[in-house]
């Protein structure tokens, strides 16, 4: 474009140059597939298990598990589900797609009594809403690591696991290889999905895989302009959580993993906030901490982290609330620097450019674990939840 009579051009972004790298390749994908989403009069191979399945995704729902749950169900011909609230990003983008919110998994495991589950982006029994039980899991179709507490099935189940960015690239990638056309509004979802869980193709989790499916559902929901629509569902995501409690906060993205070393067993709980802002969540860091140490103990933890990822910046900070957090997390990020807050306490560790859960939080906390890292012996814990702002105090 011109400007006051200069030639002024803006440089494309990676999600815009990564997309613009396999148009052709894309646009040929997409030319090859039917021109309906009805389904072809002969079928290629569809696990049967999976047909009339109710497909849900895990607590504290976020955008690849609603995504996920309403792709799986168009192609394999099942309900989609959720299993908690949804967030303000996925509200964004349910609206911006016209698709409406999937009703909550509790009503549609009563109102179809007779329906398999087909579990979404997960596979812990720990992020398992407790109204389903596990002898009516049919299938299993997620992106992360067999870890502690996986599912145990007496009868062989569907699965389909594979080390990509997002769950949605999973289902994208099986409606081609099904030679099936997804609504334009499901390629939307499932576009946003991917572009929230691999932090718009700039994530280290992100795969080819992730950039050629989202370089294809562009096309599918004729997306214009790819850097505005991530722009605004990341927009979305940090908008209301100014608004809410460090409760809400702490168990906004909270997982847990249980582990058994001769050293360690216990329960390690790992809560993420993504924001585009991280300054107005360290702000907080004071009320945070109290939280976090209030939440450790109702839930019986062993050790609590928080991290504050800035998904603009791609750095996070973690918070961490008494001496095993401490020592774990020194153990786990031999890179990490210990950093002054506010209250000259050293209760933030400075991550760097380590922004993913699944590829870099908890692969590195098990690490230092099956190494042999252990929690503070019984009796040294610490006299109230506001020393935790003293980490220089004697232990009793």
């Amino acid at each position: 474009m011109e400007i006051d009579g200069v030639k002024v051009s803006r440089k494309r972004t990676i999600v815009e140059t990564d997309t613009h790298k396999r148009k052709e390749v894309a646009h040929e994908y997409v030319s090859h597939l039917p021109a309906t989403s009805e389904l072809p009069v002969v079928e290629k191979y569809m696990p049967g298990l999976l047909s009339g399945a109710i497909f849900c995704g895990h607590l504290v729902t976020d955008m690849d598990s609603i995504a996920g749950s309403i792709g799986a169900a168009e192609l394999y011909g099942g309900t989609c589900a959720r299993a908690s609230e949804v967030n303000s990003e996925t509200r964004f983008c349910l609206e911006h797609w016209g698709v409406e919110q999937p009703a909550p998994i509790e009503e549609l495991l009563v109102s179809m009594p007779d329906a398999g589950v087909c579990l979404v982006d997960h596979q812990q029994t720990s992020q398992l809403n407790k109204a389903i039980k596990v002898e009516r899991i049919v299938g299993v179709i997620d992106h992360h690591a067999l870890q502690n507490s996986t599912i145990v099935t007496d009868m062989p189940i569907y699965i389909d696991i594979r080390p990509w960015g997002s769950m949605s690239t999973i289902i994208a990638h099986t409606f081609l290889t099904m030679n099936r056309r997804p609504k334009k509004s499901t390629a939307g979802m499932m576009l946003c999905a991917i572009l929230s869980d691999t932090l718009n193709l700039q994530g280290p989790t992100t795969t080819e895989w992730d950039r050629m499916m989202v370089a294809i559902l562009v096309e599918l929901a004729e997306v214009e302009d790819v850097q505005l629509l991530a722009s605004q569902q990341f927009k979305a995501k940090s908008s209301e959580l100014a608004g809410l409690s460090t409760d809400m906060l702490v168990n906004g993205d909270q997982k847990v993993f249980t582990f058994k070393t001769d050293s360690f067993e216990g329960s390690v709980g790992f809560a993420v906030i993504e924001t585009t802002d991280d300054a107005v969540i360290m702000n907080r860091a004071a009320e945070l901490l109290v939280s976090l140490a209030a939440d450790k103990e109702k839930k019986g933890l062993s050790v609590l982290f928080l991290a504050v990822v800035n998904i603009v910046a791609l750095r996070s900070s973690l918070l961490l609330i008494g001496p095993d957090e401490h020592s774990l997390a020194q153990a786990a990020f031999a890179n990490g620097k210990m950093v002054e807050d506010t209250f000259n306490t050293t209760s933030v560790m400075d991550l760097g450019s380590l922004v993913s859960r699944k590829l870099d939080f908890i692969p590195a906390v098990t690490s230092a674990i099956k190494k042999g890292w252990a929690s503070a012996p019984v009796g040294k814990i610490r006299f109230s939840k506001s020393d935790v702002f003293d980490l220089d105090k004697e232990y009793c």
